[in-house]
This record gives C-alpha cells, sequence and structure tokens, in this order.
C-alpha cells in the first residue's frame, strides 16, 4: 500500500529523487521514507536536523544540492519558513523541483499558497495527503495533473478508499455538509490491533460509529464531492455551548499579515465552560505590542464572529513541535490549564527550550 500511493501520489517516475523531511521514527518516515520510495527503487533522501539551522535556506539549499523532485513536508514547517521571509526561498534556484506534498495536518489557504508560488514557482502541483499513522499511507489525496487543487482541501479519496461524513449519532450525511469522518471500509494499510490490547483497539476506532473506522477528525465536504480535514474532533472547543474547531481560529490569525504561526487550544473559564487561548508567533522583524493583541483579538471576531474572539493570547517566540514539524498540542493544553507540572516526555522535542519560554509566559496564572 505504501509502495502503490507513494508512485500515483508522487507521480513518481524512475530516476526521481524524492525528499520527505520526517523524521524516519514516525509513520511518515517508515511509510514514505522507508518502505514506499524503496519498494518501488526510488532514490530517497534521509535528513536529520531542523529546516531553520543553520538558517531558513536549510530546505531549499538541500533541494538545489541533491536535485530534488519532489519534496514532502509538514504545514507548521512551511508556515515557520513562510514566517522567515522570502529571501530565504529566493537565494536558491529550486528548478529540480517539479512537485510538493504536504503531511500531518490541514494546510491553511495562506501557507498552501505561498507554498505553490514561493517555493513551487507557480509550476508545481501541491498534493495535500489526508493520512493518519494508524491508517499506513495516503487515504485522501490530489493526484498530480489529474485532480484541480483547492488550497486547504485534501480533495479526493485515493483508490478503494470509503470515506464518509456522520453526524453525532452516526447517521451518514450526504452531499455538501460538515461532519465526523469515518471510513466504512477496510484498505490494505489498515492497522490490525494496538500490541497486547486488542479490545482498547475496537474501543478506539470501531465502537463509537459500529462497522465503521472512526478517524477522529472532524470534515466538511464541499459542492464538488472534495473534502476539507477541520481538525481533530478533541480539537473542538465548546465556548458557551457553541461548538467551534480550534483550526478554524488558527486560520484566521494566521491570515493576519504580521502572524507566522498560531495554535489554539482550550482551557477551562468561570463563565464560558471553555475559553479560547491562542500562542501566536510573529512573522521576523514583528514586536509584540498590547496594541497587536487588542489587533488580533478583533482581527478574529471581524473573521469568524464575536463568539471566537480570543479570551488569552500569548506572543511566543516559538512553539513546542517534534523534529517533523508537528505541534505538540497536549503541552499547550497543559500549559493553558496551568498544570504545567505534568508536561509528559518533552525529548522528542526538535527545542524543549520553548517550553521554558511558554510556561514563564502564560496567560492563564
Amino acid at each position: 500500500y505504501a509502495s502503490m500511493t507513494h508512485k500515483y501520489v508522487f507521480d513518481y517516475h524512475d530516476g526521481d529523487v524524492y525528499w520527505c523531511t520526517a523524521d524516519v521514527g514516525w509513520v511518515t518516515g517508515h511509510s514514505y521514507i522507508v518502505y514506499g520510495p524503496l519498494a518501488n527503487g526510488a532514490q530517497t533522501l534521509m535528513f536529520e536536523g531542523i529546516p531553520n539551522y543553520p538558517d531558513a535556506s536549510r530546505f531549499w539549499q538541500v533541494c538545489d544540492k541533491h536535485k530534488v523532485n519532489i519534496f514532502y513536508t509538514a504545514p507548521t514547517a512551511i508556515r515557520a519558513l513562510m514566517g522567515a521571509g522570502d529571501e530565504y526561498v529566493k537565494r536558491c534556484s529550486l528548478k529540480s523541483l517539479k512537485l510538493l506534498g504536504t503531511v500531518g495536518e490541514p494546510i491553511n489557504p495562506e501557507a498552501w499558497d505561498w507554498y505553490y508560488k514561493t517555493v513551487g514557482r507557480k509550476k508545481c502541483p501541491i498534493v495535500d495527503t489526508w493520512w493518519q499513522t494508524e491508517t499506513g499511507g495516503i487515504m485522501i489525496t490530489p493526484l498530480p495533473g489529474a485532480t484541480a487543487l483547492k488550497p486547504g482541501s485534501a480533495t479526493l479519496p485515493f483508490f478503494g478508499i470509503q470515506p464518509a461524513l456522520v453526524d453525532a449519532d452516526g447517521n451518514e450525511l450526504e452531499g455538501e455538509t460538515e461532519g465526523n469522518l469515518i471510513i466504512k471500509d477496510s484498505w490494505p494499510g489498515q492497522m490490525r490491533t494496538v500490541y497486547g490490547d486488542h479490545q482498547r483497539f475496537i474501543d478506539t476506532y470501531f465502537a463509537t460509529y459500529k462497522g465503521n473506522y472512526f478517524t477522529g477528525d472532524g470534515c466538511r465536504r464541499d459542492e464538488d464531492g472534495y473534502y476539507w480535514i477541520t481538525g481533530r474532533v478533541d480539537d473542538v472547543i465548546n465556548v458557551s455551548g457553541h461548538r467551534m474547531g480550534t483550526a478554524e481560529v488558527e486560520s484566521a490569525l494566521v491570515a493576519h499579515e504580521k502572524v507566522s504561526e498560531a495554535a489554539v487550544v482550550g482551557y477551562p473559564h468561570d463563565i464560558k465552560g471553555q475559553g479560547i487561548y491562542c500562542y501566536v508567533t510573529l512573522m521576523s522583524g514583528e514586536t509584540p505590542s498590547d496594541e497587536l493583541k487588542q489587533e488580533l483579538r478583533a482581527w478574529v471576531r471581524k473573521e469568524i464572529g464575536p463568539i471566537a474572539t480570543p479570551d488569552l493570547l500569548q506572543f511566543a517566540p516559538g512553539l513546542p513541535k517534534t523534529r517533523s514539524g508537528k505541534i505538540m498540542r497536549r503541552i499547550l493544553r497543559k500549559i493553558a490549564e496551568d498544570d504545567f507540572s505534568n508536561l509528559g516526555d518533552t525529548s522528542t522535542l526538535a527545542d524543549p527550550a520553548v517550553v521554558d519560554d511558554l510556561i514563564e509566559n502564560r496567560q492563564n496564572r
């Protein structure tokens, strides 16, 4: 399954140089650095390090040095590099690139646009791939050259994959709609069990909607049947009885010209049940201020509505990320809840020091 998805999703041809920037220890590294590419006889690049060391042109220099044709990375990395400024990209030629991919979380349209225009020079299709550790390989994705692209949408299911949207009671929703994403039938890459605890496997993935695999993701389907992942269902905040996806608030913040990255979590609020806590990383050269805080709160209010106005906003020089660029949201939730004594293992973070800064400057004391 890893081999077939690698071949068709990335339009792999003999002789292509393929680079997936993930850590080999994560499933993206397993399926799309090792199994898929090697099963197809591909030249696969392995990278140890982070995208902004020694500076923010590291990825692009590697692409030029090894004449990379296919480049696959995480939206978090794209947003961080976008925040560093275009000059880091423009100093590299990148003429070998023919296809760009993203993985790990939904990509907001602004980052997609930057990736397409600045990195891809408007000539590389972007495959925004949705899948999970548990699925073993890509499930919803454009096929380059065959699928019309929409910035921010994972587009259509891969061959044989049967996604559906259901409401909270498990009723299947038809047409243009929003709901919980399930998969109705099995596929070759599917996980088979949780080691040593098969009952937990059943309870986690198959008990919520009997006979279906529950992804844990919320999703919107548009008039063309395209799928738009809205984020984890457990990343939904309930503010005064209104359910809201954190991804929506993050996307609104990142749409502001001074914001490079944002992460949004819920925290306990005496009146509303849950409040909205935003961590914001600014574009390089921008200075945090109380005025900017107010401006960003007003911006989100205008973009989404009064109910989405951030309660607490913390400027953060960096967010806690794994080396493959995924934001560790559980750490952000704990800090927002003022419960940072139990952060769990932070050794896999690219820069563990960012956690100390977040705790030091937390807004919810």
